[in-house]
């Protein structure tokens, strides 16, 4: 489970990210990612409407991709230290719904790495 400082939970953080951010589209996901000087956190947020599925298949989706985040979150905190935070998005689109575990890891993990190593060439 990720921590209370690693979740976002204002909506104004949410629209931010997902106005603001560098977006990352897949076939499963859309990932907004945000640099966040306002905190000094990695912040998670995740978005799973009613295309998905019922509250049983959203739930489902949301709580892998948790889980996600949570194996992602030293990657990400090690690239940010001592520096601004990140905010990071994940819409999870119909496809989702349908895709294992495998997948989702896979697509999440390559829109964080593509974000690393643009946000390195800065």
């Amino acid at each position: 489970m990720l921590a209370k400082r690693n979740r976002i939970t204002r909506g104004a953080d949410y629209r931010a990210t997902v106005r603001r951010g560098v977006r990352f589209s897949g076939t499963l996901t859309v990932t907004y990612v945000r640099t966040n000087v306002d905190s000094g956190a990695v912040r998670f947020g995740f978005i799973a409407g009613k295309t998905v599925g019922d509250a049983v298949r959203r739930n489902l989706v949301r709580r892998r991709l948790k889980a996600i985040a949570y194996e992602l979150l030293p990657r990400l905190a090690d690239s940010s230290a001592g520096g601004p935070g990140v905010d990071i998005v994940v819409r999870a689109l119909p496809a989702s719904a349908q895709a294992g575990w495998a997948s989702l890891h896979e697509e999440v993990s390559r829109a964080v790495s593509r974000y690393l190593s643009r946000s390195a060439t800065r």
